[in-house]
């Protein structure tokens, strides 16, 4: 176990994330006693300070705690989810109950009195550069007030394209700003390209589970959903995917092969090249959507499948939506073999994207303001994730199971035993509590015991009462006792298969 040293953190900071590494891995396991702080002192050549401020981080994140008269412990770590509902791949199209709940969900998570851990949005000012924006946006205006008095025209701001493409580097793609073009946020970008690549008629495949508003954009399109089985660890299941290909049974494929919504998990490399050669071999358009790839806690950043596209049938599609600020919109796609056409149909739906937005986050860019922002971010996310984990695994039923994200800040749940996550969604609207049911990530029911929670807020008494409050409920549905119970009383926890 070693430190990496980075600029940024404290080493008190970087020991505690070399310890949570060890045991998230395995090597630390449960009720394993720490090594004696003067030990990892001497050993790691800091002070005896510095390892006490990292078991106490160590301790707020849920990872170990203190026994008095006996040291430190690994606690026992919320169990990953290791397998979804397997399920034949099969076409269906959103039901209006399934519209019905997304609507509800939306209102509640807009609501201003809920306490919201649901929604994929962040929601505390300092996971956003607010203060350095608008610096920049006051010396853009001031250098040049006639910036709001244009239209802004295709293909948009030159300056903001060519950051992107140098941003693409660090994922692997080497991209002109000629081969970008700039939409509204990456929900534009995902419908501009369906447009481009498919008829009305035509099948489009999906990650399950998945993205919910996926859904009704495909319905809204005229196009039908099919499925298809992915791994809470390792992603899209690849060997389905190509018989379905084989079988010529999907005209497109959409994808979040970085860090996927809403299971957190990220396909190994070797897969993204498999994955690229697939879509190639039998040149079917693969949407990427990378809208989390930037918050991957690992660095360098694992490449993107278009990097290893030889022909152009990837489209990456990404936002600054989730890293930057909520409100800035500002998304593009690299379309490939589809650019003419993706770029055409950008004009005529929505010209361009604001010139003054564009331009504020170009300087952002170019100034090396944004990657010591994704820096901080990284951590906070990881650590939010950890303490997150560690209030469920208190107060969870027994059995139940979360998943282990790679990066960004959504997490799955998996509860144990005869569970109707909708029926509890509802049931903590009546105390303003609001939580997104797995049901939603399908349109089929297999993922009718699951939840998908969000660690994108401040960590105050409010956030840590709605998710014990969840708990409790799934408790009290279950009738089992809270995960830790089991510790408490000297018994190992012995989790649940889902």
């Amino acid at each position: 176990m070693s430190i990496i040293s980075s600029p940024e953190q404290t080493l008190y900071q970087q020991l505690a994330d070399s310890f949570a590494d060890a045991i998230h891995q395995g090597t630390l396991k449960p009720g394993k006693r720490l090594p004696a702080i003067r030990r990892v002192a001497q050993s790691h050549q800091v002070s005896v300070n510095t390892v006490l401020n990292a078991w106490r981080l160590l301790e707020d994140r849920g990872l170990i705690e203190a026994r008095p008269q006996s040291g430190y412990y690994v606690r026992g770590v919320l169990p990953a989810v290791t397998r979804t509902a397997r399920h034949r791949p099969r076409v269906t199209d959103p039901s209006n109950e399934k519209r019905d709940l997304i609507d509800s969900v939306f209102a509640a998570q807009n609501h201003p009195d809920y306490i919201n851990i649901s929604l994929a949005c962040p929601q505390d000012s300092e996971l956003y550069p607010a203060v350095k924006l608008s610096r920049i946006t006051a010396s853009l205006l001031r250098r040049n007030p006639q910036i709001i008095g244009r239209y802004a025209l295709p293909p948009g701001s030159e300056r903001l394209r060519e950051a992107i493409a140098n941003r693409a580097l660090h994922a692997g793609m080497s991209l002109t700003s000629q081969e970008i073009t700039l939409t509204h946020g990456c929900m534009e970008a995902l419908q501009l390209a369906l447009r481009a690549v498919t008829k009305p008629g035509d099948c489009v495949g999906l990650e399950s589970p998945t993205y919910f508003f996926l859904f009704p954009l495909l319905a809204s399109l005229g196009l039908k959903a099919l499925e298809i089985p992915t791994d809470p660890q390792n992603g899209l299941s690849l060997d389905a995917l190509e018989m379905l290909l084989q079988e010529k049974r999907i005209q497109a494929l959409v994808a979040m092969p970085g860090v996927q919504n809403p299971l957190g998990c990220s396909m190994p490399l070797e897969n993204k090249k498999r994955l690229a050669k697939l879509v190639n071999r039998y040149q079917i358009p693969l949407l990427e959507d990378g809208l989390y790839d930037e918050l991957q806690f690992d660095w360098p950043l694992s490449p993107a499948v278009k990097a290893f596209d030889e022909q152009g049938w990837v489209l990456y599609c990404t936002s600054f939506t989730k890293t930057v600020a909520p409100d800035f919109r500002v998304g593009w796609i690299a379309a490939g073999r589809f650019h003419d056409a993706v770029a055409r149909l950008k004009a005529v739906s929505s010209m361009a994207e604001s010139m003054l937005l564009s331009e504020t986050l170009a300087e952002f860019l170019a100034s090396g303001g944004y990657d010591h922002h994704l820096r901080s971010l990284r951590r906070r996310y990881a650590a939010n994730l950890d303490e997150a984990r560690g209030i469920i695994a208190r107060h969870f039923p027994q059995g139940t199971r979360a998943t282990l994200p790679k990066g960004g800040f959504v997490f799955w749940v998996e509860l144990p035993g005869e569970v109707n996550t909708v029926q509890m969604f509802h049931r903590l609207l009546q105390e303003q509590i609001c939580v997104t049911p797995g049901a939603l990530y399908s349109l089929s029911d297999r993922y009718n015991h699951a939840l998908r929670l969000s660690c994108c807020y401040p960590f105050n008494e409010r956030y840590t009462y709605a998710l014990k409050r969840t708990g409790a409920l799934a408790c009290e549905i279950t009738g089992l006792p809270p995960g830790m119970a089991a510790l408490d009383q000297g018994v190992p926890l012995r989790p649940q298969m889902v």
